[in-house]
């Protein structure tokens, strides 16, 4: 019997302030290339001015999976858009910590937060 390769889904969703990515599944080598299609697309082919996306469902990132995410911001920058993250799970947050990039990323508790632009807590 074949092992179960990991599998991500994600949907796209308007908000008044951006596109929202929901992301569900693990953000790795093999997945990573799915993550990144779909992020370079919101901004390169939808011309999406702000993407949130939403990691409270990984449960697991790696070094791929990180890379994507940096891109992605690279090419907000490079767009002048904006790029963010919220409701990290304990594993992203760790991840992202580690790596020194919670300074780097726009990082938010809630949806509600990411989409305002606005931080309730003092991070």
């Amino acid at each position: 019997m074949a092992a179960k390769l990991p599998s991500i889904d994600m949907s796209t969703r308007s908000s008044a302030n951006g596109t929202i990515v929901d992301v569900n599944g693990d953000i790795t080598l093999r997945t990573t290339p799915d993550v990144r299609k779909l992020l370079l697309d919101l901004f390169r082919e939808k011309q999406a001015m702000r993407v949130i996306v939403n990691l409270t469902n990984v449960r697991y990132i790696d070094s791929a999976g990180v890379a994507s995410l940096v891109e992605a911001l690279r090419i907000s920058r490079d767009m002048e858009a904006s790029f963010a993250l919220f409701a990290l799970s304990r594993a992203a947050r760790q991840v992202l910590e580690l790596t020194r990039l919670t300074k780097v990323f726009e990082i938010y508790e809630t949806e509600e937060e990411a989409v305002r632009g606005t931080s309730t807590s003092a991070s």
